[in-house]
Order: structure tokens, then sequence, then C-alpha cells
């Protein structure tokens, strides 16, 4: 039997490795969480993006991009003037000045092409064109849009180990095509699930609808909780789960749920969540309504 003193030491022991990894928890996550916002805040990421276009056969010039476009059959047509210059790869789209005619695509539903203007002694912008929803959309991003020069950042709960829980995958025994609404209205995306997220938090147990992650194996959850519309953003937030264990284990760390792009700025076309992803539970962790769209309520 240990004396008191032995006893003593060993309570003291284990309250210095609870505080060294409480301590760890959270520096990963602040090192996570200046990654994120690094990236968010790219030049030309999508706090640059000045004009949302939709494109449909009747050849239109568009704010932020030279010459004129349209798209039929699945091609995107730009005409450009004498003297417009465009990039892609690096290489001049009208080489000798005098104008041409560019097709572009087919462009993979989620995906999309970048092409560059240089704009003399202001940085260039990317002219980004994207299918969302089975529509073809023109986003230019110049690096002195307001909205990303102004950003400070955006808000977070302090991480807290407790909203990391140990969950099961439970795979589908097909993944499920699910049609999801958007931020713009009369659009729809559709993703492929191959399961959901069992786990319990806030003394209940719940389950999410799992999609497919950018990263091969990882899952990717679009969720609202009784955070959304208070201390979050109301649309949704995204989590994205490591692979499952050989066992189906997960581990969701909620610390880590973001905000997408919609959060930020009306030229989005986020997908809105699942229905059934509509968590009963305040989710007190993770990022907050961003600062801008606090400035504007």
């Amino acid at each position: 039997m240990p004396t008191p003193t032995e006893t003593a030491t060993a309570v003291a022991a284990e309250s210095a490795a609870e505080a060294f990894a409480a301590e760890a928890f959270t520096a990963d996550w602040a090192a996570w969480h200046a990654a994120h916002e690094r990236h968010r805040a790219d030049p030309h990421g999508f706090l640059a993006v000045t004009h949302l276009h939709w494109l449909d056969a009747s050849p239109t010039r568009l704010d932020g991009a030279p010459g004129t476009w349209s798209v039929e059959n699945d091609v995107v047509r730009l005409v450009l003037r004498a003297g417009e210059r465009v990039l892609r790869d690096g290489q001049e789209l009208n080489p000798d000045g005098t104008g041409a005619t560019v097709f572009l695509g087919p462009v993979s539903e989620r995906e999309g092409l970048n092409l560059r203007v240089d704009d003399a002694g202001a940085g260039h912008t990317v002219i980004e064109l994207a299918k969302r929803g089975g529509h073809y959309v023109v986003r230019p991003r110049h690096p002195l849009h307001p909205l990303l020069t102004s950003y400070r950042g955006t808000p977070a709960y302090a991480p807290d180990p407790e909203y990391s829980v140990t969950g099961i995958f439970a795979p589908f025994p097909e993944p499920c095509s699910t049609t999801v609404g958007a931020a713009v209205e009369g659009i729809r995306h559709v993703y492929e699930a191959p399961g959901e997220l069992r786990f319990r938090l806030g003394g209940q147990d719940l389950v999410l609808t799992a999609f497919n992650g950018h990263t091969p194996g990882t899952l990717s959850v679009l969720f609202t909780d009784a955070t959304s519309g208070a201390t979050t953003y109301a649309a949704n937030r995204s989590l994205t789960v490591a692979a499952p264990g050989p066992d189906g284990t997960v581990t969701l760390d909620f610390n880590r749920a973001v905000n997408l792009p919609c959060a930020y700025t009306d030229f989005a076309t986020c997908p809105l969540p699942p229905s059934e992803n509509r968590l009963p539970v305040a989710v007190e962790a993770g990022e907050q309504i961003p600062y801008e769209r606090q400035d504007a309520s």
C-alpha cells in the first residue's frame, strides 16, 4: 500500500501530465488554426473574389475579367480583343495581341482552372473558371480586394479537449448520392456519402452523414448545431475527419470546425448540410461568426 507521500507524489505527477497534455493540445490547435488563417488570407484565395458571374450561351463581357464569355455543350468560349492579354499556365492566350478566340473546358463538377491577368503596378488578377451545381461560373480574384485587405482573422472558441470525441464510422452497404442545397438559391450540390459517423457529445448519442473528403481516405462533415446563428455562422460549418482506423474508430475534433467561404462573401456557392446533420446540442468549439458578418448585423 503506498504511503501518503507516495500517493501525493503520484497525484502531482498525474496532474502535471494532464497539464502538459492540455498545453500540447492547445499549442497544436493554435499552430493548425494559424496555418488555416494563412491559407484563407492567400492573395488569391476566396477573400480576394471580386465578382461572381454565371455563364450561359449569350456572349457577355464580365466585370473584373477581360474578354467576352459564353458556354455551350460544356465548352467555354473566350473571345479576347486586341490588347487583352490572358495567360494560362504561363502561356499567352492572345500571343500576338491582335485578338484571339480560346476554348476552355470541359471542367468537372467542383473543379476549375485559373487564368492570369497581369495588372501593371497592382499585382495580378486570377480568373477562376469553375463548375458549380452543373453551371459554369467565372470569379475574378484580386489581392487588393477590400474584403481581403481588411481581413482581421476569424474568432474561435478556446480549444477544449472535451470537444474532441471518439466515434465510429458506419459504412453504408453502398455509397449514397446525397443532394444538398447551396448558399446560392437555385443551386444543388450532389455528394457521395460513404457512411455515417456515430458518436456521443453533450450527453447525447449523435449521428452525422459523412461525405468523402478532399484527401483520399478522409471524411468531410457539414453540420449545424445549437450555436448556429448565435455564436457560429448560421448556414453551415465543416469538419474534416481523418481516415477511420481498422476497427472504424474516428476522432471528431470539433475544435477544428471551420467556416466555409459563404460565411465571408456573397460570391460563394457553398453546400448546405443535409437535413440530418443538424445537431441538437451546442458545439461550443471551432470557428465562430466572422468579424465581417458581426459588423454587418
